[in-house]
């Protein structure tokens, strides 16, 4: 699993791995040696005694958000960090490596359980990084007028067509995790919701059905926006999803395979959530909210729920009833993240093999766009109204 993080940065170059195209973005150098510094601060420090830190001025480098670790780098200033260099990382990781194997091997049964949590988490973390480094990068080549390819062979996954919405009506579902296997906090606790009647798009929203927003003028309809909304367009001058490129009357979309030709049966992506809220009103419908999807996902209602793009809700970021963030560092890895985000559902085609699941909860603040995220479409119409 930790080899994925190496098989993904394989294509870059050094000057690639350095780079950090705005505050919210990462340079790929960067997420390895974060990855790396998480297992040596969480799991092999308190566990290893007489461990050797590889280097002590990485824990002030790479720890990201972690206040009760540490003091941490700047994270606008993380591309202003060219030493250590990339070949130094690859040994920073291969040295925590080694650490984490003897633990392994050498820890007692009474000691294990604890262990094996956080090696858990840590492994989960890093798939999460995996999926950053390719959104991160992609982010990076397209402020390239070259337009640059991460990688020529990069086969992007089909997306299936699948008619009309699915009806759910009125009852009481249990969301949130439930079962022993692996989820991150704020996927539960599992508790009761009240869901519809309403009815949800068992397909994704496509290019051609955004093309025909844009020629409809949606960018320029300030009705169809959040104030928020309208603000971001006017002050960002957006016309199209990002990545898009207009040229030769037409639109292009920079991919991680390189700039191609928008193709219309393709699900958009790159759209912020002002943006799918603003397409929603202009069709007369809605986001589902994070409830809705889970429950249509579960019966198996819904089309590329997994593996092309993340899709908004309506939902804000908060916790579930009855959550509490766990003790000590670990602790803010989700809980003080709940306030001004949305919730999206599903998973991408960045998302590492086997990391998606149907209670996972990710979520970004509504300008967002740079992520693959995209939409699909509620209907809460009038006869589905209570009687």
């Amino acid at each position: 699993m930790r080899g994925e993080t190496e098989r993904r940065a394989a294509p870059l170059s050094p000057e690639d791995q350095v780079i950090q195209s705005m505050p919210d973005a990462s340079p790929t150098k960067w997420h390895r040696a974060h990855t790396t510094w998480f297992f040596e601060a969480f799991l092999v420090q308190p566990n290893v005694p007489g461990y050797k830190v590889f280097d002590e001025r990485f824990a002030f480098l790479f720890n990201s958000y972690y206040v009760a670790a540490g003091p941490r780098h700047a994270r606008p200033k993380r591309g202003l960090i060219t030493r250590p260099n990339a070949a130094e990382v690859a040994d920073y990781r291969a040295h925590v490596d080694a650490a984490v194997e003897r633990l392994i091997i050498e820890a007692s049964a009474a000691a294990w359980p604890e262990i094996a949590r956080i090696l858990e988490i840590g492994l989960n973390h890093e798939e999460q990084h995996q999926e950053l480094m390719l959104t991160d990068i992609l982010h990076a080549f397209a402020q390239n007028p070259t337009s640059p390819a991460y990688d020529n062979s990069w086969q992007a996954p089909r997306a299936t067509s699948s008619e009309g919405y699915v009806e759910l009506p009125e009852g009481i579902h249990t969301i949130g995790h439930q079962g022993e296997d692996y989820c991150f906090d704020n996927e539960g606790p599992a508790h009761r919701v009240l869901i519809g009647p309403v009815r949800i798009a068992r397909s994704l929203v496509t290019n051609g059905e955004w093309l025909a927003f844009m020629k409809d003028g949606g960018y320029a309809n300030p009705a169809l926006w959040l104030s928020d909304g309208w603000a971001a367009v006017q002050n960002e001058g957006w016309q199209a999803p990002g990545h898009w490129q207009e040229n030769d009357g037409g639109w292009s979309l920079l991919t991680l395979e390189g700039l191609r030709p928008v193709d219309p049966a393709t699900p958009v992506m790159h759209i912020s959530y002002f943006e799918a809220d603003a397409f929603a009103r202009w069709t007369g419908k809605h986001l589902p909210t994070e409830q809705e999807w889970e429950v249509a996902a579960r019966g198996g209602h819904l089309a590329d729920a997994y593996g092309i793009v993340w899709q908004w809700t309506r939902s804000s970021y908060s916790p579930y009833p009855g959550f509490v963030a766990c003790d000590g560092a670990l602790g803010e890895y989700n809980g003080k993240f709940m306030i001004n985000q949305m919730v999206l559902r599903g998973s991408s085609l960045a998302t590492p093999a086997g990391h998606s699941r149907v209670t996972y909860r990710n979520f970004f603040y509504p300008p967002a766009r740079w992520q693959f995220t995209g939409l699909r479409l509620a209907d809460y119409a009038e006869r589905f109204a209570l009687t």
